[in-house]
This record gives structure tokens, C-alpha cells and sequence, in this order.
């Protein structure tokens, strides 16, 4: 097994702990060297700590989560009998740790990115300035799949269409060989993920108190709060005490729990479409009670079953005449009715100009480098480079409908080589990154596995977040693919306060 030492003078973003004498029964018995300095005192503490107690403790944690009942659904999945769709997302035991001046930055990037893409869905739904200027193909956007011709003219409050969004963060060397943060994608829609960030402190903090005594870390468990304030913040005017309800397809959607987790935590009701109705273009909600007002909808809904006199008639998740009130100003849905065409991967691209165009401003954060499939001198470059580069459907989620060039077979790389030749403009595709790796507890000890970064920005009157956010791992060894459907697992991410 490569030491951590090693690896991570290579891709440099957490512990480079050397692994000795496990069978002496630690976890890192002896020398910890070639750590950063934001995790020499984890590494001491981990180096002091038996085998069997940490396998307890992971045992420990699983137990709880089952318990608990924090799963999420893999659709199309079935266990040995046939049945089954629900599993335990896999806890790690170790953090991953972010110094506070690498998190000032990476905020203040976040702040600027979605400041822009708020901009720019605001624009392309009323004067359309940067597709009359020429930054981005007209016909990329107002032919785009997630492109809602019905939110024309539709003005929202605080011109706000993601309030909350998922920005993917990846980190990777740079020209000095110390790491570059990247933003992977966007997520403006229905980002999911912020109850396992919020469950695993508190897992954290239950396993470890003693942890938390040595290191100042910076809290998370207030952001069922800033939600919440976010949400009423976005009622229309005249709405001096609003309602909000989390309105949910339902039990067997992937991140139910998700659901029921925030709308506990915030107070507010959990709804699904058949609890709503609409009347005189408002919408209310059937209680025990009697029909109540509700001024805002965080729904966690795709637009095409929001309402079936609009958009899907099939659908029975949503609510009939939705729409209408919406357009009539006499409720907020969070997120807006399209917004997905800012988060589609063929606008990614067009980030950084987003920022220069609406901000004035250069990008904090860069993007990844990016092919565009639609372009036929980079469809001819990504035809002859398959098997180095990771290829995404435009409209694709979840790691579902991706090639990972240097971990597939022949045969996937030449069905994705005619899927491109039949549809170039449904892909882009992305450099193999050296992704960053953190030290992981494994079945066969600590390893490195790679990792990203999930923060939840929150947008109402004015933009903010709770420091760090979901760090998902892909616990297969050598594995790029974090996603929970594809076997991947999260870790509690500590930004440690100045």
C-alpha cells in the first residue's frame, strides 16, 4: 500500500499519514510524517487510537444510521431477493479538513458563481443582454431541453430563480503541485445531500467529543435555519408571516429522507401534490383544520410533474393550476420553474463569462477544462482521445450516463464513441483529473480514496452558507465516481476557524 506521505505529495489536500506496524494494534502506529498543517493534530490523535476501538466506533455509527433511517433509493436497483431499493449511504469515520483561508477563498467564489447564474437566469427570461451580445449561443439556451418558455416576463422576488444550489468542487494539482480548487458542476435544480453533511456532525460529535475540544471547527447545525429564513425571505411582498411547506414527490424518491429530515427541522409541513389545491390562483393547503394559505414552495419536484395542466398531463406528483398562481405572483416555488438551463452541462462552460459579463468581475474559481461535443473541432479531438477523457450527458445526474476513459472497457468507450456520433450535442467531456485524495477508513485499514465537496450556497435577500458542506468519497479504490448510486460515501468536512 502507498504511504500517505506519498500519495498526497502528489495530490496534496489532506494527511499524508504513514501507515506502520498495524499489527501493533494502532491505527498508525509510530511516525506520522509529511502532514499539512491543518491536520497535524488529527494525525497525533489518530495515530494513538486502537484498531478495535475505531472499528467499534464505525460499527456504532452504521447501527445509528440504520436506526434512523438516513438511506437513500437506487432506482432500477434490487437486492438478492428481488426487492429493495433502499441503503445505508456509507459513513467514513475520518474528516476532511479545509484551513480557513482555503475556505475564505472558496466562498467568496461560491458567492460570486451563484450571483451570476441568478443573473443570467434572470436575464435570459426577460432582456436576454448577453445572448443580444453574443457570449453565449442564442440557441444553446432558448433550445435547451430546461429552457421554460412560460417564465418569460415572470418577475420573482429579489430576482432569486436557485435558492439553493449545490456547487460541485473538485481539487486537483496546479502548475506548483499544491492543489487548485475546481468547480466540477453546478447543481441549481434540486440539489440533494445537505441532511447527510448535518448528520454526519452530529455522528462526528457523538463518536468523538474529544475531538471537538482540540480543534475549532466551525459549526454546521444552523442551517435548517438559514434555510428557513432563506425561504421566507422569498414570499412575495405583502406576506408579513408566509407559510412554507416542502412539497415532496414522496416515500420512494431517492432522498425522501432528505425531505422529512428538512421540513422537521424547519418546522414547516412536509406536502405532497395531492395536499395542495389551487383556488382563485392561490394556493392552499387541506389540514385538519381547513384549507390554509401557502405563500412558499421548497419543492424538491422536477418541473415536468410540478403541474399536469402545464407541463407533464400524466403526472400526479404536482398541482393542478400551480403555474398560474405562480405566474400571478401569489406564491414562490423554490427553486424556480426553469432554472435547470443554468445547470445544464452544455451552459457550464459559459460560467466565467457569466461572471466577467454581469459582475465585471474574474472568476474566483475556475471551471474545468471542457469540450464541447456540439463543436465539431472538439467532437473530432474527443473521438480520438476517448479512452483519457471523462464524457457527461448534458442533461445527465446522479454519475448516471458518463464514461470514465481510463477505467472502461472497449467495448463502453466504442458505445459511447456512437452515442457521440448520433448525438454530439447531448455531451460534453472533461480532462481525467488527478481528483485529491483523503485518508479513509477502509476493510482493509486506512487508505487514500478520492473526494469532492458539495457546499450549499442559499440565496434569498442576499447570499450566504454555512461553512463546508457535504464531502463525498469514492470508497472504491481508484474510483473517480463519487456519487452515492455509484458506491460512493460521505465524510463530516471541517473548516477550521482562524
Amino acid at each position: 500500500m502507498q504511504t500517505f506521505d506519498e500519495m498526497f505529495r502528489q495530490l496534496p489536500d489532506g494527511g499524508a499519514i504513514t501507515l506502520q506496524a498495524q499489527a501493533m494494534g494502532g491505527m498508525a502506529q509510530g511516525q506520522v510524517q509529511g502532514v499539512r498543517a491543518h491536520y497535524e493534530r488529527y494525525a497525533a490523535w489518530l495515530a494513538r487510537q486502537p484498531q478495535p476501538v475505531m472499528q467499534a466506533r464505525r460499527d456504532e455509527a452504521e447501527m445509528i444510521f440504520r436506526r434512523v433511517g438516513i438511506t437513500f433509493a437506487v432506482y432500477g436497483a434490487k437486492d438478492e431477493d428481488g426487492a429493495g431499493t433502499e441503503r445505508l449511504i456509507p459513513f467514513d469515520l475520518i474528516p476532511r479538513i479545509i484551513p480557513a483561508d482555503e475556505w475564505a477563498r472558496m466562498e467568496r467564489g461560491l458567492v460570486q458563481r451563484v450571483t451570476a447564474l441568478n443573473r443570467f437566469l434572470h436575464d435570459v427570461y426577460h432582456d436576454q443582454e448577453i445572448l443580444k451580445a453574443g457570449v453565449i449561443p442564442a440557441d444553446q439556451v432558448l433550445r435547451n431541453a430546461q429552457y421554460r418558455p412560460q417564465m418569460r416576463g415572470v418577475d420573482l422576488p429579489n430576482q432569486v430563480y436557485s435558492h439553493i444550489a449545490g456547487i460541485d468542487i473538485v481539487r486537483a494539482p496546479d502548475a506548483d503541485g499544491q492543489g487548485e480548487y475546481y468547480v466540477l458542476e453546478d447543481n441549481l435544480r434540486v440539489p440533494s445531500g445537505v441532511s447527510y453533511m448535518l448528520e454526519d456532525r452530529k455522528m462526528m460529535m457523538r463518536l468523538f467529543p474529544d475531538l471537538f475540544s482540540q480543534h475549532r471547527i466551525a459549526p454546521v447545525a444552523h442551517y435548517p435555519d438559514l434555510l428557513l429564513e432563506t425561504l421566507r425571505a422569498s414570499a412575495q411582498p405583502g406576506a408579513p408571516d408566509p407559510t412554507v411547506v416542502v412539497l415532496t414527490p414522496g416515500m420512494y424518491n431517492s432522498a425522501y429522507f432528505e425531505h422529512a429530515f428538512l421540513a422537521q427541522q424547519m418546522g414547516v409541513e412536509l406536502v405532497e401534490g395531492q395536499d395542495l389545491f389551487v383556488k382563485d390562483r392561490y394556493v392552499y393547503m387541506r389540514t385538519t383544520r381547513g384549507p390554509r394559505r401557502v405563500d412558499v414552495i421548497y419543492r424538491r419536484i422536477d418541473d415536468d410533474f410540478l403541474d399536469p395542466l402545464v407541463f407533464r398531463p400524466d403526472s400526479t406528483l404536482g398541482c393542478p393550476g400551480l403555474l398560474d398562481a405562480y405566474r400571478a405572483g401569489n406564491v414562490n416555488l423554490c427553486t424556480a420553474i426553469g432554472t435547470g438551463v443554468a445547470d445544464d452541462k452544455s451552459i457550464y462552460p459559459y460560467v466565467p463569462k457569466m461572471i466577467e459579463f454581469y459582475l465585471g468581475e474574474k472568476p474566483i474559481l475556475s471551471n474545468v477544462p471542457t469540450y464541447m461535443c456540439r463543436d465539431p473541432g472538439d467532437l473530432q479531438y474527443v473521438l480520438a482521445h476517448l479512452p483519457e477523457l471523462v464524457v457527461k450527458e448534458v442533461h445527465g445526474a446522479g454519475g448516471y450516463g458518463m464514461l470514465v476513459g481510463p477505467a472502461a472497457t472497449r467495448d463502453e468507450i466504442e458505445a459511447f464513441r456512437r452515442a457521440l456520433l448520433a448525438n454530439p450535442g447531448g455531451y460534453i467531456a472533461q480532462p481525467t483529473l488527478s481528483l485529491s485524495t483523503c485518508p479513509t477508513y477502509t476493510d482493509s485499514g486506512i487508505a487514500p480514496r478520492h473526494i469532492d465537496l458539495r457546499p450549499f450556497v442559499l440565496s434569498g435577500k442576499t447570499v450566504q452558507m454555512v461553512p463546508g458542506g457535504l464531502t463525498r468519497v469514492a470508497l472504491k479504490a481508484g474510483s473517480l465516481v463519487v456519487n452515492s448510486s455509484q458506491g460512493g460515501g460521505t465524510k463530516d468536512t471541517w473548516i477550521l476557524e482562524a
